[in-house]
């Protein structure tokens, strides 16, 4: 599924919204090790200590449809005693596993009080356990030749680990320690709070970036889905031990969980050491409050910005159907075909024929609650009114009469292509399998190019009258200072 959308993509790409080093998406795994980790702690290149013998083992689960367009045999998903999601995926491109911790909390459960914990948590959980310092994990996984990262985003937070296939119980056993035994040391929290505030800076000095931020804020008004994933220098402030504690207690439960294994691995191996080790944590009764829906938009918002780069920034967006809705489906297509490609339309109007803008794209981010379609480019400041004419006046025409077939098909080509670029790797599996899984369904993100292929121009044009209403969306510009 490509429906990451704008700030997941920048997620993904462009912000540090992790721990230390910024190789995203998310962040954590490359941390240089802080000075001294505990005494106690094994020693980097020794296996972690032995788990306790995992429970008898549940029958094998029925096996998924297989992935579209693909040689692989189905993956399987099946659920533990203690109510973890488990998804394996046999994949021999490589001798590398991929293992993806998924937590189904992200920025709409925070309190108000308590914004940027998820992503907090996303930083502690790096920086040691009851059983190993700071730094240990780090240098544990890059000892068998791996790496790690993380991702908070607004409906989940995923931690991933790339080892060797015969370093995987060790993998998982640093991730469930991660999960289940985080210290949330005081002295850390003090460290990475003022790492977090250096990231807030950042993304906002970043006008890509603070652009997308703005929009969704605009457009979730009054929603969690507006929320920031930093939080605010406030709550910041006052995260202490005994809160983020709580939150790791409240949401870090098996029930709200998926493991994903890909790579060269037997499904009867796999769901062995996942249940050595995350199936030792006890059921917690946790049950999942649902998303909030967004308020639809009911006019036309417009708001400018002042800041101190020379070039415009200007952005646009709608709100957009849910992740569990397939009335999104035309709408990847739909993005794709007015700006998601150098022969898109809004390209070749814009950029090559007028010349008002050097760079713009268009994305549908659909979330578990609702969705945002939204433009960006980079103009000058005295054209903005007439890109914003101009994004009008393309959607209308595709209002009026649909994509051109040539349109639909290379659309659905561009699709088909991303899709086999980014499951080929077992890193690029267990991301696709387990967002699908935590908001969104596993099912449909297996047939998804398939149903991408079935849809008509007619649909297409359909959800462009559904989704780009021209008298309900949000216009911002961002303009130089003093202009």
């Amino acid at each position: 599924m490509t429906r990451l959308g704008a700030l997941g993509l920048l997620l993904a790409a462009t912000l540090p919204v992790g721990c230390a080093t910024v190789t995203l998406p998310g962040g954590g795994g490359g941390a240089a090790p802080p000075a001294g980790a505990r005494a106690d702690q094994p020693a980097a290149d020794q296996p972690a200590a032995a788990q306790p013998a995992p429970p008898p083992a549940a029958p094998a689960p029925k096996p998924l449809p297989a992935p579209a367009d693909s040689a692989l045999p189905p993956p399987t998903r099946e659920t533990l005693p203690n109510g973890l999601t488990l998804i394996i995926q046999e994949h021999g491109a490589s001798d590398i596993v991929a293992l993806h911790m998924w937590i189904g909390v992200g920025i709409r459960h925070e309190a108000p009080d308590g914004l940027g914990y998820a992503h907090f948590q996303e930083h502690m959980l790096f920086k040691g356990t009851d059983k190993w310092g700071p730094g240990y994990f780090d240098r544990a996984v890059e000892g068998v030749g791996g790496r790690s990262n993380a991702v908070t985003s607004h409906d989940y937070t995923n931690f991933y680990v790339l080892v060797p296939s015969e370093a995987m119980t060790l993998g998982l056993t640093l991730l469930a320690d991660m999960a289940f035994r985080s210290a949330f040391d005081p002295a850390e929290i003090d460290r990475e709070r003022e790492v977090i505030f250096e990231e807030a800076r950042i993304e906002q000095d970043s006008p890509r970036s603070a652009i997308v931020r703005q929009l969704y804020a605009l457009v979730f008004e009054g929603n969690p889905y507006g929320r920031p994933v930093l939080g605010t220098r406030e709550t910041m402030l006052a995260a202490d031990r005994a809160k983020l504690v709580a939150f790791n207690k409240r949401y870090y439960t098996p029930e709200n969980m998926t493991v994903v294994v890909v790579g060269p691995v037997t499904p009867a191996a796999a769901r062995q050491a996942v249940a050595a080790t995350f199936g030792q944590a006890p059921r917690t009764g946790f049950s999942p409050a649902p998303a909030p829906r967004p308020k639809p938009l009911t006019g036309v918002v417009k708001k400018q910005v002042e800041r101190p780069e020379q070039q415009a920034y200007f952005g646009m967006a709608w709100s957009a159907p849910a992740s569990d809705d397939p009335a999104g489906y035309p709408v990847d297509l739909l993005a794709n075909i007015l700006a998601g490609a150098e022969s898109s339309r809004l390209a070749q109007r814009l950029r090559d024929q007028e010349r008002l803008c050097t760079y713009m794209t268009m994305s549908y981010a659909a979330l578990v609650g609702g969705g945002i379609v939204s433009f960006r480019a980079e103009c000058e400041a005295a054209q903005l009114d007439r890109v914003e004419q101009i994004v009008l006046a393309e959607v209308a025409k595709i209002q009026a009469a649909g994509p051109s077939e040539e349109e639909r098909r290379l659309a659905v080509t561009k699709f088909e292509s991303e899709h086999a670029f980014a499951t080929e790797t077992s890193e690029g599996l267990a991301d696709k399998y387990g967002l699908a899984q935590t908001t969104w369904e596993l099912e449909a993100e297996l047939s998804y190019v398939d149903s991408l292929r079935k849809l008509s121009r007619e649909q297409i044009r359909d959800a462009a009258r559904r989704v780009f209403t021209p008298d309900a969306y949000v216009r911002l510009d961002f303009v130089p200072r003093g202009r």
